[in-house]
């Protein structure tokens, strides 16, 4: 069992990771600066850009392991500079405080939304799908700030890499278990409405996420980090696009600058390719939203 500490673990995406790392047995601590009833984990409520704190409850804790979740998850709802200033400075934070603690590994969340796309000065890419080779070009301050916790996790690489191991991880556009049965998604529409209205899933180029499934990758890392090359940054994502038509056809009806650069992809192929994940860690999503749909069918039909 090892001692987790979860920054964020409230949240849309955190409370999944901390349920699928206490059911694989390991011991869990959010930290959030709201509770969540029913969360299995001890939560200790905090803001942790407050001076002193991180480091403070991070000596308390003495985890071996962190997973850093906590931020301004949406682009654009905040100011940019907050944006910025407040994930990159939670970041930092939560970095030195692993170092102090002695923490044996550190997993960041990162995002997709690195890759640049929906520009509005344009954007087109190098190739599809999607890897953790392509170039990045952040456009607005969210996506940004997430290049900058990458780098931060490879600064960390450089100085600290004999101390602790290091990663990041872009998990797609998280869908948790009650957006199938219906609740909306982060951005307000339920996951049919963004099947029968494919522009709404467009604008993340039809990426997608269990959260659960975000979680055993967390859990994955978390069990592997020692023996893969430290600082790797993955891609996370479901392993088909979020769109009932030809993803191809989608991208290039839908999306301005990708052309016929996805004509090549298979129908139902993810355009954010997780093989690198697959590959070091033996990872690979379970579920979809054929087969998360279907289950929740099935159990409307029996109720």
């Amino acid at each position: 069992m090892t001692r987790v500490l979860v920054t964020g673990g409230s949240g849309r995406l955190g409370r999944s990771v901390v349920r699928v790392l206490a059911e694989a047995g390991h011991g869990v601590v959010s930290v959030d600066r709201e509770a969540l009833e029913g969360l299995p984990a001890r939560q200790l409520q905090a803001d942790l850009l407050a001076p002193g704190t991180a480091s403070r409850l991070f000596r308390e804790v003495r985890p071996e392991a962190v997973v850093h979740l906590a931020a301004i998850a949406v682009p654009f709802s905040a100011p940019e500079a907050e944006t910025f200033i407040t994930n990159t400075s939670l970041a930092y934070a939560v970095l030195e405080a692993t170092l102090e603690s002695g923490a044996s590994s550190l997993l960041v969340a990162s995002s997709p939304t690195v890759i640049g796309y929906n520009s509005p000065s344009g954007w087109s890419p190098a190739y599809l799908p999607l890897d953790e080779r392509h170039p990045v070009a952040p456009w607005n301050a969210y996506a940004l700030s997430k290049v900058a916790v990458e780098q931060l996790m490879a600064k960390a690489v450089r100085s600290d890499g004999h101390r602790a191991r290091f990663g990041a991880f872009r998990p797609c556009y998280v869908i948790s278990p009650e957006e199938w049965q219906g609740a909306p998604t982060q951005q307000g529409h339920t996951v049919l409405e963004r099947l029968d209205d494919p522009s709404l899933s467009a604008v993340a180029l039809f990426n997608y996420l269990d959260a659960r499934d975000a979680g055993d990758f967390v859990r994955t890392w978390i069990e592997n980090a020692d023996r893969i090359p430290n600082g790797e940054v993955f891609f996370v994502g479901a392993p088909d696009s979020l769109v009932r038509e030809p993803v191809g056809e989608a991208l290039e009806r839908l999306v301005p600058g990708v052309g016929g650069a996805g004509r090549h992809l298979a129908p139902d192929a993810a355009v954010f390719s997780s093989t690198h994940a697959e590959e070091l860690l033996g990872w690979r999503a379970r579920r979809t939203w054929r087969t998360e749909l279907a289950a929740t069918n099935t159990e409307a039909s029996h109720g």
